[in-house]
């Protein structure tokens, strides 16, 4: 599976994904500042897996039409730890009846919730 990290996604938590095994593109090392859209098309052109704690993506893909990423993963918590975000994605791949590809997942302290791109 193929994750591109936006900026606000913690350093930290793109290298826990990527000890993990995950190919992770961390937006924060190779094109800080780009805008939403340029990452947008970013994680399209290259089939990967968005994620963000930002939630106008939603908003780019559903009203605006904007062609979606492989899957699209909007973390919706403030983390205690730099780490939170990637311990929370992994503990939702571990369920096998999740799919991320397709989809896009909302993941709160809680819970997870799902709908196609």
């Amino acid at each position: 599976m193929l994750f591109l990290a936006n900026e606000n996604i913690p350093l930290a938590s793109v290298k826990y994904l990527r000890q993990a095994g995950y190919s992770v593109t961390a937006i924060a090392q190779e094109k800080p500042g780009i805008s939403d859209r340029e990452v947008l098309a970013q994680a399209e052109a290259e089939n990967r897996i968005l994620l963000t704690f930002d939630r106008d993506y939603g908003e780019l893909v559903y009203r605006k039409k904007l062609p979606p990423p492989a899957g699209l993963v909007y973390f919706r918590f403030a983390p205690a730890s730099p780490e939170e975000a990637a311990q929370k994605l992994l503990f939702v791949l571990k369920n096998n009846r999740i799919v991320l590809p397709g989809k896009f997942t909302i993941i709160e302290k809680d819970r997870v919730r799902q709908r196609p791109l």
